[in-house]
């Protein structure tokens, strides 16, 4: 890890520990809607001046809250929220790719799903393989993406092409995938496999569990021209 790296973990841990307290969460919580005077904080609080002195002490040492005199009356001062203080709270860019492929054990519901939904909201190309692959892709995957307004064309599954493993950023999307690549992957998502069961229920949990990693991982993979 870089020290540029190091410090910028070290800020964001920094944060993270002051907002690990429940009163400096509501604080922030208030500051994020507008300034607050120490006496209002008080107020909305119902605390001690000592106490509360000591709880923005910690968020100004962390660099989540600055202070400023009032214009009219100089003996009052203003909190308001740090610009940028909650950016890198949640962790940023991770991956610079070219392409994302995604790859699970028959390439017949999982991995089509993964990328049909990348597609919607990524300009990142994409496509999807198997390591053994099925015949078909299940009609469960494809009504599943149809129940969501997806196009999941009906054609055969890819075979994984190992050159590719070395090419794009991958991502598996089943265990069995992920143990037989032996770590040559570079993200792994354990979505539990919906054809075991094969009930329309299963497949949507399926979509639904990959639809919500999709939009936590494209925020952190930037495009690599």
């Amino acid at each position: 890890m870089t020290t540029e790296a190091n410090d910028r973990l070290r800020a964001r841990a920094a944060r993270h520990a002051a907002l690990a307290d429940p009163t400096r969460l509501r604080i922030v919580d208030l500051l994020t809607l507008g300034d607050f005077s120490p006496t209002e904080l008080q107020d909305e609080l119902g605390m001690s001046s000592n106490l509360l002195a000591h709880h923005l002490r910690a968020l100004e040492e962390a660099g989540l809250a600055t202070r400023h005199r009032s214009e009219a009356d100089k003996r009052r001062s203003y909190l308001r929220l740090a610009a940028g203080a909650l950016e890198g709270l949640v962790p940023g860019v991770e991956y610079n790719a070219g392409s994302v492929l995604f790859v699970c054990t028959r390439n017949s519901a999982r991995s089509q799903l993964a990328a049909a939904l990348w597609r919607q909201v990524s300009d990142i190309p994409t496509a999807s393989a198997g390591t053994h692959p099925a015949d078909r892709i299940a009609r469960g995957a494809i009504e599943a993406a149809r129940r969501h307004g997806l196009d999941l064309p009906d054609h055969p599954p890819n075979t994984l092409d190992r050159r590719a493993l070395e090419e794009g950023l991958v991502v598996t999307v089943c265990d069995s995938a992920h143990e037989e690549l032996a770590g040559r992957g570079d993200v792994h998502w354990s979505v539990p496999d919906p054809l075991r069961l094969g009930t329309d229920e299963a497949f949507e949990m399926a979509f639904e569990d990959l639809a919500q990693r999709i939009s936590g991982f494209v925020p952190r993979v930037l495009a690599k021209y």
